[in-house]
């Protein structure tokens, strides 16, 4: 992974480096047994059991699969939360790894296997050889890829029961080199809004047009029209993204159908642009319809919101990622990501950072990076991605020295 040399590692990154086998181990057993959102059982058995063995104090079923593990020392009055994400995704892998999912259908597309050991590895070092003084809370959170597991956790008292005055998280970055650290003060992902529009019009002959409402050439219009939104409306120097990635409608090339339903993405990295989005989408689709004769009846539901990193917390990550790995090795302030990430709904409770760890670069064919290749460049939520094993004690190093630094006499 380009690392430094071995007398320049960090202490924490050598130690953890020494034991990576047992953690790789538990990374390839969880990416072998993947879990979709709200049913990661085996893995939070698998969590809980450790962090007890460990003299974590656990709490389970917030968010129904979801894992809180609490160590206390000292007298200090600060507390911190680290979260991980266990869930996986609803896809069919096609890496041909030895330890390739064998839940069909099911694999761990997005790395959060590669989370949850990375967090396990940082919990037990933690546990037996770091001193702090506070309350350490480690978050093992389910379905962050959808409905969002982290407001559910919240709304079920999460930090009510576990108070934390910041709160981190990391991702794996495919196409960042292994183990380099991506910090991104203030917006770092987009907000994602999800919009489904059906238009009902009267069917009728595709050869009599004229005694129909057509629905589709209505659709087709707002399709196009609703990209002049980003061009028109939306400051240029303001990120938003509208994608309409399905359009349903008719079944018969001579039927003029009597309803059609498209269904939007909708992205923007600020408040204000967001709640922009959805006053023009709304105006605009109800006034095209109308012109067009036919009905528009839109549900609106917003999803993941703004995920903002606070300074000081950030600025703490990136002390951190510096003395842990050195200035070459870290970026100080990367580019905000179109993605989404359920993370933000606790940074809209609390202080703290999310950042990204490289998971490695490389050809990329799209393929996959395969056995005994360090470089994985191939993007998440593909059958072919595998998390890069030799970044795990880089994160679960940060996590050790973070906890060290935060919880500090």
């Amino acid at each position: 992974m380009n690392a430094p040399s071995e007398a320049f590692l960090h202490d924490k990154l050598q130690a953890l480096q020494a034991q990576a086998d047992e953690f790789i181990a538990v990374r390839r057993d969880i990416h072998k047994h993947p879990e979709m959102g709200y049913k990661e059982y085996r893995t939070s058995d698998l969590v809980a059991e450790q962090l007890e063995k460990w003299g974590y104090q656990v709490t389970r079923g917030l968010g129904g699969t979801g894992v809180v593990g609490q160590l206390k020392r000292g007298s200090g009055g600060k507390t911190l939360g680290l979260r991980a994400d266990m869930d996986a995704l609803p896809i069919e892998e096609s890496t041909g790894l030895p330890y390739a999912s064998c839940n069909v259908g099911i694999m761990h597309a997005c790395g959060h296997d590669g989370h949850t050991a990375m967090l396990m590895a940082a919990a037990q070092y933690i546990a037996q050889e770091v001193e702090f003084s506070g309350t350490l809370n480690l978050i093992f959170q389910p379905a962050e890829e959808h409905p969002g597991g982290a407001k559910i956790m919240i709304e079920e008292g999460l930090f009510e029961r576990f108070p934390c005055d910041a709160i981190f998280a990391a991702h794996n970055m495919p196409g960042v080199p292994a183990g380099q650290l991506v910090f991104i003060e203030g917006p770092a992902m987009a907000s994602s809004d999800d919009v489904t529009i059906t238009l009902t019009g009267v069917g009728g002959h595709g050869a009599m047009p004229h005694r129909a409402q057509d629905p589709i050439v209505a659709a087709a219009a707002i399709v196009m029209t609703l990209q002049t939104i980003v061009s028109r409306n939306v400051d240029p120097q303001h990120t938003a993204v509208i994608t309409v990635g399905s359009l349903i409608a008719g079944k018969a090339n001579n039927v003029i159908p009597a309803s059609a339903r498209l269904e939007l993405s909708v992205r923007s990295l600020d408040r204000e642009v967001r709640d922009l989005l959805q006053e023009r989408i709304t105006t605009l689709v109800t006034a095209q319809a109308q012109s067009l004769g036919v009905q528009a009846h839109i549900d609106y539901k917003r999803d993941y919101p703004v995920l903002v990193n606070t300074p000081w917390e950030t600025e703490l990550a990136r002390q951190v990622g510096t003395e842990l790995l050195g200035a070459e090795r870290i970026t100080r302030q990367g580019r905000p990501l179109t993605g989404s990430e359920d993370f933000a709904f606790m940074l809209e409770h609390c202080p703290g950072s999310y950042f990204m760890i490289g998971n490695g670069t490389g050809e990329g064919t799209g393929e996959g990076a395969g056995e005994g290749q360090p470089a994985h460049a191939c993007m998440v939520h593909n059958p072919g991605y595998d998390f890069n094993d030799d970044i795990l004690p880089v994160g679960a190093a940060f996590w050790a020295l973070l906890t060290q630094r935060y919880l500090k006499d």
